[in-house]
């Protein structure tokens, strides 16, 4: 059974609670989020993401976060780089991430409530698709783009944008490829990527 900490909307911990039962009642509870970003030997910046396994409850096939999870009753944010392992098979450093602040998310669809606070952090790791070993029941690709070729799409100045993908290698990318909820968080953090890779500070998403 895996158990969950869960909050009110104020994020006050109010209990622990099974996973199932989380997302069929609807209690808030926390997530981490790693969006790994990559300035390449041209100056050229690239976002990794994967593809969500065909089996996922939500969002079945569509690309999201670079690495995202559960936090387990009684884990802390350092404890979220177990997900980048699990799922992307690379290990990583809690100090090697950059946080960039808190994210509310709702999804309601099938009789999943999911209410979500995401702790999210970019990590810059410029390390090959083919060096990744993705967790075959969580993620079914890695697919990595230029960031600007990214914020052209989601900006509606292009309707399509090339992409390496490490299973399928050259591939074209789609808005609808996406998960791209209402707060265009996809959209947000590639804005945020590109100042962090530029070397601003004062990121927040």
């Amino acid at each position: 059974m895996e158990l969950l900490d869960i909050y009110d909307e104020n994020l006050v911990h109010i209990g622990v609670k099974e996973r199932e039962a989380v997302h069929r009642e609807g209690d808030w509870h926390r997530t981490f989020h790693c969006w790994i970003v990559y300035c390449d030997e041209r100056g050229l910046d690239f976002i990794v993401l994967q593809r969500r396994g065909p089996d996922k409850q939500t969002y079945p096939n569509l690309l999201d976060v670079s690495a995202a999870g559960h936090y387990a009753a009684g884990e802390t944010m350092a404890d979220g780089v177990r997900e980048i392992a699990e799922e992307l098979g690379i290990q990583v450093y809690f100090n090697d991430l950059v946080p960039v602040g808190l994210r509310y998310s709702v999804y309601r669809q099938d009789g999943v409530v999911d209410y979500e606070f995401n702790d999210v952090f970019l990590l810059n790791d410029d390390r090959p698709l083919s060096a990744y070993e993705p967790q075959a029941a969580e993620v079914s690709d890695l697919v990595c783009f230029r960031i600007d070729d990214g914020l052209a799409l989601f900006d509606g100045t292009c309707d399509s944008i090339p992409a390496e993908s490490r299973a399928a290698g050259d591939i074209t990318l789609r808005q609808t490829d996406f998960v791209d909820p209402l707060d265009r968080y996809t959209y947000r953090v590639l804005v945020l990527a590109r100042r962090f890779l530029n070397g601003e500070s004062h990121l927040v998403i």
